[in-house]
Order: structure tokens, then sequence, then C-alpha cells
């Protein structure tokens, strides 16, 4: 049998799907995970810039404006690289966002990328906003609907589409540890 490289296992999802708390089920596994939200928060400290959803969405669009729909994914590529050659079976990016992230880890990656998808709806992921309190969360309902429409124009919804796997994030939280846990097994 040949030895598989290490796998890049990337998180698409809508905004409260699932994406950060199966990224930290990753680490209390010991996978490393790359979170391209953090790229964003950077470059608002680095900006000195307060955290918040206007601003976030500001930055991301200017990111991608001036730097490419791929910018954020083509920041990630180096660190990933680097964490490729001390990891030996997986590395986790949360935060996909649009096909060109998608294309550039699968041009960078090939087959060693894998896609998944996680999904909830909306009235479960307004719930969870409201209770998880970080810095870029919204709090009216209008204003994750928006959100969302603005990362639907960086083509989430097409990455969304094109995913690998689909992991349904409806039931309890544990139920939802077992089935990302089983994740890292089947792969």
């Amino acid at each position: 049998m040949v030895e598989r490289e290490v796998q890049v296992l990337a998180f698409v999802g809508a905004p409260a799907a699932g994406k950060t708390v199966a990224a930290a089920i990753a680490k209390d596994m010991d996978i490393p995970v790359i979170t391209m939200g953090d790229v964003v928060r950077g470059e608002l400290r680095t900006r000195g810039l307060l955290l918040s959803n206007g601003n976030a969405g500001r930055v991301a669009d200017e990111l991608r404006k001036n730097e490419g729909m791929a910018a954020i994914a083509r920041r990630c590529i180096p660190v990933i690289k680097d964490m490729k050659a001390i990891f030996k079976k997986f590395i986790v990016i949360d935060g996909i966002r649009s096909m060109d992230e998608v294309d550039a880890f699968k041009n960078e990656f090939g087959t060693d990328f894998c896609l998944v998808r996680i999904d909830a709806p909306i009235a479960l992921r307004y719930e969870r906003i409201k209770i998880r309190g970080r810095g870029d969360d919204l709090l009216h309902l209008d204003d994750l609907k928006r959100r969302e429409e603005r990362e639907k124009r960086w083509g989430m919804e097409e990455a969304m589409q094109k995913a690998d796997k689909v992991i349904k994030n409806e039931g309890s939280i544990d139920d939802f540890k077992e089935e990302i846990k089983g994740l890292f097994d089947c792969i």
C-alpha cells in the first residue's frame, strides 16, 4: 500500500454551522488547524481596527478585491506547507469561503485535499451565535442573513455544493463531535 501525504481537510459552511467546533474537535485530537478567519482578524489588528462583523467583512472584501478571491487561501498555503513537514496524518483548514479558495488548495495539495461541508438550519445557527459571544458575531437574524449573503457573493455557496463530504449538524453537540471524530477515523 502506498503511504499517502498528509491529508488536508477543509471545512466549509454557512456562519455558525459548526466549522469552528469541528476544528476544535480536531485540535483536541492533536490535529493542527489553520483558521482562515485568523488571517482577517490579524489584518484587523495590523490596521488597528476593532474586531466587528463590519470591519471583518470590509477587510475580507478588500483583500479579495486587491489580491484576488483566493487571497486568504494563498496566505494560508505557506503555513500549511510548513506544517506538512511536521505532522504525519491530517491538517485542518477552518473557514473556506469560495471556490477560488478551494481551487487554490486543490492546485497546491491535489488529491490530498478534501472539502467537508457542515450544514445546519439558519434558526439553529442564529441560536448558536447568540450564545457563543465572538466579537464579530451578529445580534439580529437580519444581520446573519446579510453576512451569509456577503459570503455567498464570495462564492461560498458554490464551494459548499462541491464538497467531497457533507456532515449535518442538527442534533446534539455530542452527536456532532462523534461524527467529526468518525470523519478522521475513516479518511
